[in-house]
């Protein structure tokens, strides 16, 4: 699975008039939504991602516990916070087999330009 890379700009504006806390889980959401963090995306543990945005560690702890009351992550216990599945059976039946391609083509080493074109491919047929 991958992990702990955030795609884009992580900030928190610690002054702005949006409690950090929600700042993050909103945009955790958002990445979610869009499909930039996919199903099985491992988020970074609690204390390493305080301190990579300097928040205490309860900050980013009440953010996860919030998007795990949604239904957006799993916690795993040791095995970490996952992004969960979204959307009806059918979207999360694909959202996991695409989790599994992605996983058996790195395993591969296949690019992932030619995984994508693989898919495509299939896609058209």
């Amino acid at each position: 699975m991958p992990e702990a890379t955030f795609p884009g700009d992580w900030s928190v504006d610690a002054e702005g008039s949006t409690p950090p806390f929600e700042q993050l889980r909103a945009r955790v959401l958002e990445q979610v939504t869009s499909g930039e963090l996919p199903a099985g995306f491992r988020l970074p543990p609690v204390r390493s991602l305080a301190e990579q945005l300097g928040l205490a560690a309860n900050t980013v702890a009440r953010a996860y516990k919030e998007l795990e009351a949604d239904g957006i992550v799993e916690t795993h216990g040791r095995g970490g916070t996952l992004v969960s599945a979204q959307g009806d059976a059918a979207h999360r039946a694909a959202q996991h087999a695409a989790t599994e391609y992605a996983a058996k083509t790195r395993s591969l080493g296949l690019p992932s330009d030619q995984a994508l074109a693989l898919v495509e491919a299939a896609l058209r047929a």
